[in-house]
């Protein structure tokens, strides 16, 4: 009978990998209400457009920042009703992941993660206005993040 040792060595406990959440934090937020008081007089349902942004950097060797932006603009007519930009960002330990796995991290796992935090603030910000509520819907990170890739990739052919 024979007996394995499973014990690992420093250099296998040194190229283990690790994802953590560190922190969480709105990074930056701006609410403008240009045509106010005049625009709640209003009785038009306004038109809401969403622009949704993923960013990312490297802070240290395993720390990086991940970061969700989303820019609502919301108009009845062409006058402005609220124009509402936040930025919300984490503070991940990334370690021992190859570029490849890296990438997908920053662009899928870490904005999705960061997101609700984003829909909440947002959410909030805009029951302060007293306007009718706006709640964002759910995005599939992985779909954003392949179309940011082809649309990068069309880019380089021209």
């Amino acid at each position: 009978m024979t007996t394995e040792n499973t014990a690992q060595t420093p250099d296998a406990e040194q190229n283990q990998q690790a994802f953590a959440l560190q922190r969480v934090y709105l990074k930056d937020v701006s609410l403008e209400m240009p045509n106010a008081p005049h625009i709640f007089l209003e009785q038009e349902a306004p038109n809401v457009e969403i622009a949704l942004n993923v960013g990312g950097q490297r802070l240290a060797e395993t720390v990086f920042e991940s970061t969700v932006r989303v820019t609502i603009t919301t108009k009845i007519a062409e006058q402005v009703v609220y124009l509402l930009e936040a930025t919300q960002a984490g503070i991940f330990e990334i370690a021992n992941f190859d570029d490849g796995q890296l990438d997908p991290l920053l662009g899928i796992v870490c904005p999705s993660m960061l997101f609700p935090y984003l829909r909440a603030n947002v959410a909030d910000i805009i029951n302060r206005t007293s306007l009718p509520p706006l709640h964002l819907a759910e995005v599939n990170f992985q779909t954003l993040y392949e179309q940011n890739i082809q649309a990068a990739q069309q880019e380089t052919k021209q």
